[in-house]
């Protein structure tokens, strides 16, 4: 696994680097994980079912609804091969639950509005797009987010939803150290090395 750490970035920054790692992902045949965060913003999915929000929003071409971004949210994008997108999907649900189920907490996924959930607190949200056998987009996991921003909106559109956080709910770990566990659970469940 080829691993890329881009630190801060503006979303459309993000998202061109992205498409031209996705391209490289297809040249190499290798799987590419991205480390990113972005500067404060909220992007929407394809499932947006044409909405309107009071606040800005940046379209994107991945699935699901409006999401937020913003400094202290670890994203992961993932260019990996998917000859299974089922499959990939079930795997990146697997390793995202075995972070959520060290802390014991009632951590649950919900697969009728995909993502991770604590009661009716939302604190990770999955959205992918599959091109040519190779995924496109990921993962945002809110670790130490500014609430009063992400709660400008329901999360995914979702009502008597809000966003939540790993420091919200009295989870003190740093985004680095976030980011070394879920690596590490990355290289086991896909059987890959760096």
């Amino acid at each position: 696994m080829i691993l890329h750490q881009w630190g801060l970035l503006p979303y459309e920054i993000a998202y061109k680097q992205m498409c031209k790692t996705h391209q490289q992902a297809l040249e190499d045949g290798q799987n590419h994980l991205i480390l990113v965060e972005h500067s404060a913003c909220y992007t929407i999915g394809q499932d947006n079912k044409e909405l309107n929000w009071d606040v800005e929003t940046i379209s994107t071409d991945r699935g699901g609804s409006i999401t937020c971004h913003s400094e202290g949210q670890n994203v992961y994008y993932f260019c990996f091969q998917t000859p299974s997108p089922p499959r990939f999907f079930k795997n990146i649900k697997e390793v995202f639950s075995h972070f959520f189920e060290q802390f014991e907490l009632g951590f649950y996924y919900d697969n009728q509005n995909p993502g991770f959930y604590i009661q009716n607190r939302k604190i990770c949200s999955l959205g992918f797009r599959y091109k040519e056998g190779v995924s496109l987009h990921g993962v945002a996991l809110n670790v130490s987010v500014d609430l009063a921003f992400h709660n400008r909106i329901h999360p995914c559109g979702l009502e008597n939803i809000s966003a939540t956080s790993l420091k919200h709910e009295d989870i003190h770990i740093s985004c680095e150290e976030v980011n070394n566990f879920i690596i590490s659970e990355i290289l086991k469940i896909f059987d890959e090395s760096l």
